[in-house]
């Protein structure tokens, strides 16, 4: 990143001398290119002297400030281009609430450059988007501290092998200052407790001062510091508020002790503002317990890698640390122990256990040619394998990539959450001085009237806010992981439990998706020869229905020729010059096309379609004759009956979108009881199919797929759900991926969602019930400050408690597949 362009100020007004920055913009091909995204900045007001540089591929722009350069990213994109953005994780210290998530996502959105800022109170982490070559992470982490928390960039270590976050856990946050806080509070609360059985006791006001003054400003100096650096940025927080009414309480006792009359006791409020002290300490450390628990799935992860490997290098084995092994290196695996990589089978034959990253729990098949995954556990042989995956691209830290964008990602619910928290305590404060000045002038008891706004300050706590919806999401997205279920968008997370409508993709989603020959009809009866010249046609291709022709022709002995010309008829065929014959290959619609009848070919035709089979032809185009077909099957996936069952059972439509012949799809619909289906759809208007199934009775609409055809079909849909079986494009369009290619697993996706989503509605209740009927008890003088404190720290710790519920939740689908063994 650029480290030349200076940090200015977001809100600032327009610069005598606007500063120069240089961004980089993608898609110019040409000087129109240039031109275009020259005029587009040089509308945006506040960018000056605009250059643009095809070959650096880089904009030179001088700006008066960073609304004009975020301005300015958007004109490029609205141009037709676009200006890269960079992620930046920082671990963010000292927050507290979500008053302290809300100042520190506006410092960061402050910071010319920064596109969005998301900030989460259960990591105590900060995910960034920045225009390429504007913020780096220095300049992010200093904007931080100006606004009073510590920030510090976070290394890849899901790469590195090291997992997600944890909640920092020092002397100061751990047990000990409770405990020390508690035992000098115990001796001041012991009187009360002790006037309820009739024993009269009272401490001596010095005494009760100095077991008072090491609970407030030692064990509670945490309070004052933070809430220092919360008046310092113009802003408040939850330690604010509590600083503010223990200090009120604390000095009130001293000034009750030095204007008593000799000899009298004066009534003192030293165990008020230290027993809320040390019930504050004690919610914050059960609060960190719980809040470490929310991330055990993602741990359980990162511990799956090993710190070594056994590495085979010029015949001889030698252990070596799992950061040197490299693509292509042989690796070999003992029974008993972890695969460390991602690698392919060379030698041996064995079991793997791969439960913990698919939710199986069945142990898989591993021979040649097989795939291992890092972290998964070799059964009972020796097996040999050539490294293909190594740190952050291995399947392993890309889970743990996907798991961790979507903990770290908000919920649009939390919008409405960041709203209250950025006006609550100011109108708190506000509360507490009207408690204050209406007691005091209307009653007359200033003492009273204290106490009651003391009560208030305490009891508002946001922290609960701030924590209600993260834990939620963490908890969720953990039981998900934990069963195959990666959730690695938090909006997909939300929006899943209202899914009305489920879309399919047919091949390789519902069916096996690895397709063979049924039938192979030759007009003039040669079979073989037909079966030649269809292998040549498909010799290049990776398309399943090819791959099944290939290998039935291996099975046959039977030899391919070399095809010329051949090329790709999207959503029709395949098209090549086979021993200088024009040949073209595809579905009946090509064979319409072409004007090729089909001749005494037409009943087996019928008859292979009625049995849900796929047929296909080959033409010769310029004699417009067939010279033949072949027919595929596809078996359905064991799990996909009871998964359309499932979906149907709660009220869901399901819906099939397929490439297929309308007879074979018709077939694959009445064999799973699909409410709709929709045939020879083209790839390129499955997208178009689902944005109709969106607008048809405003439904909202998940679609699940596998492959590449299918990414634009899971992008336009509500929610995207991709089987990791299939393609990786089709998984980075998806909002969440199915570890398993099992069906079933999409009725436990909209299962945890709905649990999730429960969960957020139960928090946010909990977090606004304890402020909606304490603060106006407080108001009214009904509420001990005690009372206010304890309440205020069991809200947090409900809050928490409440979340973590979530990691009991297992899938259905795993417990019907134990059933069926």
């Amino acid at each position: 990143m650029s480290t030349s362009a200076p940090v200015l100020n977001a809100v600032a007004p327009a610069a005598a001398n606007p500063s120069e920055w240089r961004l980089p913009v993608e898609g110019m091909t040409c000087a129109s290119c240039v031109r275009r995204v020259e005029n587009a900045l040089a509308k945006v007001p506040g960018v000056h002297d605009v250059a643009v540089n095809l070959a650096t591929e880089q904009a030179t722009l001088y700006v008066d400030n960073g609304a004009a350069l975020a301005a300015a990213a958007k004109a490029v994109a609205d141009a037709g281009y676009d200006v890269p953005r960079d992620e930046v994780v920082l671990d963010i210290a000292d927050m507290t609430c979500a008053s302290c998530v809300g100042r520190v996502e506006r410092a960061l959105r402050a910071v010319p450059g920064v596109q969005d800022a998301q900030v989460n109170l259960a990591t105590e982490r900060a995910t960034v988007a920045v225009l390429r070559g504007t913020a780096d992470a220095a300049t992010l982490a200093d904007a931080v501290t100006r606004a009073g928390y510590g920030a510090k960039p976070v290394v890849d270590e899901a790469a590195a092998g090291v997992g997600t976050a944890q909640p920092r856990v020092d002397f100061w946050s751990g047990p000990w200052p409770v405990a020390i806080s508690a035992a000098l509070s115990v001796p001041l609360v012991a009187p009360m407790v002790l006037e309820w059985f009739g024993v009269h006791v009272m401490l001596p006001g010095w005494l009760q001062w100095l077991l008072a003054t090491p609970v407030q400003f030692v064990c509670g100096w945490r309070f004052y510091k933070a809430g220092y650096k919360a008046v310092r940025a113009g802003a408040g927080n939850m330690d604010l508020l509590v600083a503010l009414g223990t200090s009120a309480a604390y000095a009130l006792s001293i000034w009750q002790m030095f204007d008593a009359e000799p000899g009298a006791m004066p009534h003192l409020y030293f165990e008020s503002a230290a027993v809320v002290i040390t019930l504050v300490r004690l919610g914050k450390w059960l609060e960190v317990r719980a809040k470490r628990q929310t991330a055990d799935a993602i741990r359980a992860l990162a511990a799956l890698r090993p710190d070594t490997a056994r590495v085979r290098r010029g015949g001889v084995e030698q252990s070596v640390a799992l950061a040197e092994v490299r693509v292509g290196d042989e690796i070999v695996v003992r029974p008993g122990e972890r695969i460390p990589v991602d690698a392919e089978v060379v030698e041996g034959i064995s079991h793997a256990d791969e439960s913990m990253l698919t939710g199986e729990s069945l142990p898989v098949p591993k021979q040649p040619g097989d795939r291992l995954t890092g972290g998964a556990i070799n059964f009972e042989g020796l097996l040999v394998a050539r490294t293909v995956a190594v740190g952050a691209e291995t399947v392993l830290a890309r889970i743990i990539r996907m798991v961790e964008h979507a903990q770290a990602a908000k919920a649009p619910i939390q919008r409405m959450v960041d709203q209250v928290s950025a006006v609550f305590v100011p109108v708190v404060l506000g509360i507490a001085l009207a408690t204050l000045l209406g007691w005091g002038v209307i009653a007359g008891d200033w003492s009273q009237a204290l106490l009651n706004a003391v009560a208030v300050l305490v009891i508002a706590c946001p922290c609960a806010l701030g924590l209600a919806t993260p834990t939620a999401i963490m908890a969720g997205t953990g039981a998900g992981a934990r069963a195959g279920i990666l959730i690695k968008d938090a909006e997909a997370l939300e929006i899943a439990h209202r899914v009305s409508v489920v879309a399919f993709d047919k091949t390789g989603t519902l069916t096996v998706g690895k397709p063979e020959v049924v039938a192979l009809h030759a007009v003039d009866g040669d079979d073989a020869a037909l079966l030649a010249k269809l292998g040549a046609l498909q010799s290049g291709s990776e398309h399943p229905l090819a791959r099944a022709v290939l290998a039935l022709a291996s099975e046959r002995g039977v030899a391919t020729p070399v095809a010329s010309d051949v090329r790709a008829l999207p959503g029709r065929g395949i098209a090549g010059v086979v021993g200088g014959q024009a040949l073209q290959l595809g579905s009946e619609g090509l064979r319409a096309e072409l004007g090729a009848d089909a001749g005494t070919l037409q009943a087996d035709a019928e008859r292979l379609r009625g049995e849900g089979r796929t047929v296909s032809w080959l033409v010769d185009p310029a004699q417009r004759t067939v010279l033949g077909l072949v027919a595929f099957g596809d078996a359905l996936k064991p799990g996909a009956v009871a998964a359309i069952a499932r979906l149907r059972e709660a009220g869901i439509r399901t819906v099939m979108l397929t490439g297929d012949n309308a007879g074979a799809a018709a077939r694959v619909a009445q064999m799973l009881g699909l409410d709709d289906v929709q045939a020879e759809v083209l790839p390129q208007d499955k997208a178009a199919r689902v944005t109709a199934l969106r607008r048809g009775g405003e439904a909202v609409v998940a679609m699940v797929g596998d492959g590449i055809n299918d990414a634009p079909a899971l992008a336009a849909a509500d929610v995207g759900i991709a089987m990791s079986t299939g393609t990786d494009v089709a998984m980075h369009a998806a909002g969440i991926t199915l570890m398993r290619g099992d069906p079933a697993l999409v009725a436990d996706a909209l299962a945890v969602s709905h649990r999730t989503v429960r969960k957020i509605r139960q928090n946010l209740f909990w977090a606004f019930i304890y402020n909606v009927i304490g603060i106006p008890l407080a108001v009214a003088g009904l509420l001990n400050p005690v009372v206010a404190g304890a309440a205020m720290a069991f809200s947090s710790v409900s809050v928490v408690g409440n979340a973590l519920l979530l990691r009991r939740w297992h899938p259905l689908a795993g417990a019907q597949a134990k059933e069926g063994q």
